[in-house]
């Protein structure tokens, strides 16, 4: 075991306590799967959250948030959201259409009149959904360059569609890149600054924000990368790229059980919304689009894990890795961050999940 994991493992575990309900299982249970899987896995830190029944039942910190300073982990520790951030860009798209600021199935021309030609027929639901058909320009942008909006959408239209709007169904950042930019357009205001307003303040989330590494953000975690075998930092990129829709969020466990609250209750979301939410998106065809991955909705996968339905999303950036999963039978949701690229935060908390609630474990391998 290599020194920055046993330091990590020899940090107090920090906890905030939180009132148990019945049944919860011991804390001494789920204490000896994250640190076995924070060994097996080599991850320095891990912030991990459950809620139970519409409340925060724990809040945990492991490990180490910043290696060199042997700084630990506690629940008001700050990692990169990575794609979890999705659900939120949804969600504040939602609350827009609700108002009547845009509409799920405008054409994205209406409020970005400079997009190509070939994106007339992509709407906003289809950049939502993962369905619009815009490449990814990850492969073409330099992360140690920043860039306008302007820019980055003018990167975006220059690529060929991958496939006709609504055909086909693949993972896009840049679409929700885009999003954020069209957000920004319909609303004036940057998605960022409206995220604090319609979102993160009215639920508490005090310290959730967009990146900046700029400012002085206290808590904050340092990410990891393995490179090999040795523990390195994480690489750098330009700020601008550390502002896009698509998962660029700062957010602690404490942020988290906020959010995963009020997912259970009509703030900020009305129940006809989280409803659109979690509906699967399906294709010009009728068929459900990410099949394969069990179904997608609104910034958020719709799959079963060991048979039971499930609202998931993970997350991967710049030396973090993030999770979040809604288990709507057992009325729980479990969420992680790690500070290690390449780990698997998810499989940590699906494990913590089935301690809550055995009907969850999967079932063994024949």
């Amino acid at each position: 075991m290599t020194s920055f994991v046993r330091g990590a493992l020899a940090a107090a575990t920090l906890c905030i306590p939180v009132a148990p309900l019945a049944a919860d299982p011991p804390a001494a249970e789920i204490d000896a799967v994250v640190r076995r899987e924070l060994a097996r896995q080599r991850i320095p830190g891990l912030g991990l959250g459950v809620v139970r029944e519409g409340r925060l039942v724990r809040a945990e910190g492991y490990g180490q948030s910043n290696v060199e300073l042997e700084a630990p982990v506690t629940p008001r520790t700050m990692f990169q959201s990575g794609s979890v951030g999705k659900q939120f860009t949804a969600a504040l798209v939602l609350l827009l259409a609700a108002e009547g600021r845009l509409g799920l199935d405008d054409p994205v021309s209406k409020r970005l009149p400079e997009a190509p030609e070939a994106w007339r027929g992509i709407t906003v639901r289809h950049l939502l959904t993962h369905t619009s058909g815009i490449a990814e320009y990850t492969d073409r942008i330099d992360l140690r360059r920043d860039y306008t909006e302007d820019q980055l959408l003018r990167m975006a239209g220059e690529r060929p569609l991958d496939f006709a709007p609504g055909t086909r169904w693949s993972y896009s950042n840049t679409a929700y890149a885009v999003l954020g930019i069209l957000i920004h357009r319909a609303s004036g205001r940057f998605y960022g600054d409206l995220l604090q307003e319609r979102i993160f303040r009215p639920l508490g989330m005090t310290t959730a924000r967009v990146i900046s590494e700029a400012d002085i953000v206290p808590g904050r975690a340092a990410g990891y990368r393995l490179a090999s075998g040795q523990l390195k930092n994480q690489d750098w990129v330009a700020p601008s790229l550390n502002t896009t829709a698509d998962g660029a969020l700062y957010l602690s466990v404490l942020d988290m059980a906020r959010w995963a609250e009020g997912l259970e209750t009509d703030v900020p979301l009305p129940a006809a919304l989280r409803s659109q939410m979690w509906t699967p998106a399906r294709l010009a065809d009728g068929t459900p689009a990410a099949a394969r991955d069990g179904g997608y909705g609104l910034g958020w996968f719709l799959t079963r894990r060991a048979g039971q339905p499930v609202t998931e999303h993970g997350g991967s950036w710049q030396g973090f890795q993030s999770y979040i999963g809604r288990f709507p039978d057992q009325k729980l949701t479990v969420f992680a961050f790690s500070n290690l690229a390449g780990s698997d935060p998810g499989l940590i908390a699906r494990a913590v999940a089935a301690l809550y609630a055995p009907v969850l474990a999967a079932p063994p391998p024949r």
